[in-house]
């Protein structure tokens, strides 16, 4: 952890989040509010309000016993500033691409929802209707339901709930875990004009073991069989363990 400031005097209150955030997210977390306050400079007082702001917009976490962590959003963005790096993440989707043919996507959760970030077309005659930056509920996408399965039940349960969606089934959300990937089976997908797609998903894990998103394979459904797409899950999961290296290092 870095060393106490000596002095905060005339210290803004960004310049105090700034130094607070850089502690939450220092090796060994969670860690204690008396331990961030005291690495940080920041009174104790003043890192409480502060955290809980943090932990209000989803860029901390707590224990509700005194020790926070780094919240999704954070990890997200983070994830986000890590996945632009030319050098590695989008080469793993390009190498993804070039084995199979089908359009490649990462996406990252943003609570009940993901957001789309990368992607690599499909070299046949079909274009994936979801396009970057489209936010899709964890619920109605292949990536979306290979992140609740590794949820806990009732978290995924109430995600559900409050996008008006039917939860999936216990069995459901069993089976993916065991396979390790998700399969929207001719369903359309974001941009649904541009016809039924089938979609196969794979989650990425954070440091914590939480699921941050995750990366799909998607084909036309009039073009590809279930069968033809799912025998390139051994690849996907490969796929899906080197972002999430690459992630968790960034």
């Amino acid at each position: 952890m870095s060393a106490v400031r000596s002095s905060m005097a005339g210290s803004s209150a960004l310049e105090k989040t700034l130094r607070i955030i850089e502690e939450l997210s220092a090796p060994g977390g969670p860690h204690r509010l008396a331990e961030v306050a005291a690495a940080s400079g920041v009174p104790k007082s003043s890192t409480y309000r502060i955290l809980a702001s943090l932990v209000e917009q989803g860029y901390a976490v707590t224990d509700g016993e005194g020790s926070y962590g780094i919240g999704l959003r954070l990890r997200s963005v983070a994830a986000g500033i890590c996945a632009e790096r030319p050098e590695g993440i989008t080469e793993l989707l390009e190498f993804l691409h070039k084995g199979t043919g089908h359009a490649v996507h990462l996406a990252l959760r943003h609570g009940a929802a993901l957001t789309y970030i990368r992607k690599v077309e499909s070299g046949r005659p079909f274009r994936s209707p979801a396009r970057l930056g489209t936010r899709a509920a964890l619920h109605s996408t292949a990536i979306g339901r290979s992140v609740l399965a590794h949820l806990p039940p009732e978290e995924a349960r109430a995600l559900c709930r409050a996008a008006g969606a039917p939860a999936h089934t216990p069995g459901e959300l069993s089976d993916v875990r065991e396979l390790g990937y998700a399969l929207d089976d001719a369903e359309a997908g974001p941009g649904a004009g541009a016809g039924a797609v089938r979609c196969l998903a794979a989650p990425v894990f954070g440091h914590d073991g939480a699921p941050v998103g995750g990366i799909s394979l998607t084909a036309a459904a009039a073009l590809t069989t279930r069968p033809e797409l799912e025998r390139f899950s051994p690849a996907l999961l490969e796929a899906a363990r080197g972002v999430e290296l690459l992630l968790q290092r960034g």
